[in-house]
C-alpha cells in the first residue's frame, strides 16, 4: 500500500486530532515521524514535521477533510 502525505504538522497534538477525525470518517491513517517527535522536544521541526498520511486510494476523499480542519479561523467547513 502506498501512503500519501496530506499534510505535515509540528505539533503531536494537532497530528493526533487530524488522525482522529480521519479515522472517524473511516480512513486508515499513518502518522509518520510521530514517535521521533514525541521522543525529543522540538525534534519534529528538525525532521520536517509529522506527516499525516492515508492510502493513495483514499487521497481524493480525505484531502478536503484535512483542508477544512486546517482553516485559519479553525472552523471546519464540512
Amino acid at each position: 500500500m502506498e501512503w500519501v502525505t496530506l499534510t505535515k504538522v509540528f505539533s503531536p497534538v494537532e497530528a493526533d486530532m487530524i488522525r482522529a477525525r480521519l479515522e472517524a470518517a473511516g480512513f486508515p491513517v499513518n502518522l509518520r515521524n510521530m514517535g521521533a517527535a514525541l521522543s525529543t522536544e522540538g525534534y519534529s521541526m528538525a525532521i520536517g514535521g509529522i506527516w499525516v498520511q492515508v492510502p493513495g486510494a483514499n487521497e481524493a476523499e480525505a484531502r478536503p477533510l484535512v483542508t477544512s480542519l486546517q482553516q485559519p479561523d479553525g472552523a471546519a467547513t464540512e
